[in-house]
């Protein structure tokens, strides 16, 4: 049994709040670069090379890509052969609470949800734990904007509603979305479950590697549909028109009781940030 003090966590929380507003994901600058390649419409183009100008020079003047910079979302994966001793989650907040100190990162987390008041330092992050094989523990911080967030919704379809029933749903939020979650968009779908964890999986589908298909070739074929079904929208790059309303789609699934088929969409602005480091 590996022991681990949850002290060894906040300096890598820290690390990653701060570095994961400042660096999109390599993948996520390889998937606009490449809509930038296929689009034709000038306002699109041109919306797309500020959005490189922009991730950009965040990364190389150490500044914010976006001034949302994020509800603290924290994943940790614990290998089942780990201890890890003390608090967790005052551990997390910890470091978040460093991490947007440090970072001059805006707090944007709020007391009460009616009656508001802000915490000052952006906690609590919202943790999300689960257990896994080894002696290794994941740590993923994935700071995530309201702009985007405010446009998800879930639904508890019926089994009749069927694969036409999703697609349908998950086009149908992205289209009342419009420009409003800063396309192009990241799409996370979570199906199967329970109502909460239909809206779990569709965040954590936000964590996989932008374009990246599923690995079970009947949802890699689902994502290709709906990815394709969005882009024709012509919502396009901050609603200006155009092919490139989301950079991706991205499902995952699991069981689920006979009478449901709980659908979650989540999305992302085109500013997927996420870092991960592993202990």
């Amino acid at each position: 049994m590996r022991e681990i003090s949850v002290n060894e966590l906040i300096p890598v929380i820290r690390r990653l709040c701060i570095d994961a507003n400042r660096r999109l994901p390599g993948d996520v600058k390889n998937a606009i670069m490449a809509c930038r390649t296929c689009e034709s419409w000038g306002p699109a183009q041109d919306i797309l090379d500020k959005i490189t100008e922009n991730y950009t020079l965040a990364e190389n003047q150490a500044l914010p890509i976006c001034q949302d910079t994020g509800l603290a979302c924290v994943f940790i994966d614990i290998g089942q052969e780990v201890h890890l001793s003390g608090d967790l989650s005052a551990a997390v907040d910890e470091g978040v609470r460093q991490g947007y100190r440090d970072g001059y990162l805006r707090k944007s987390v709020v007391k009460d949800p009616l009656r508001r008041g802000n915490t000052g330092d952006n906690t609590p992050a919202m943790l999300y734990t689960r257990f896994v094989d080894g002696d290794r523990v994941m740590l993923t911080v994935a700071p995530k904007g309201f702009g985007s967030e405010n446009m998800s919704q879930i639904k508890m379809l019926r089994p009749s509603d069927g694969e036409q029933g999703v697609l349908d749903f998950v086009v149908s939020v992205v289209e009342a979305a419009g420009p409003n979650p800063c396309p192009p968009i990241v799409v996370g779908v979570g199906l199967g479950g329970s109502f909460d964890k239909a809206a779990l999986l569709a965040k954590r589908a936000l964590l996989r590697e932008t374009g990246k298909p599923n690995e079970d070739v009947y949802y890699a074929e689902l994502e290709a549909k709906l990815l394709e079904r969005i882009n024709r929208l012509g919502i396009g790059p901050q609603g200006y028109g155009g092919r490139t309303t989301a950079l991706s789609v991205a499902i995952e699934t699991m069981p689920t009781h006979i009478a449901g088929l709980p659908c979650a969409v989540n999305i992302n602005c085109h500013v997927a940030r996420h870092a991960t480091e592993v202990l």
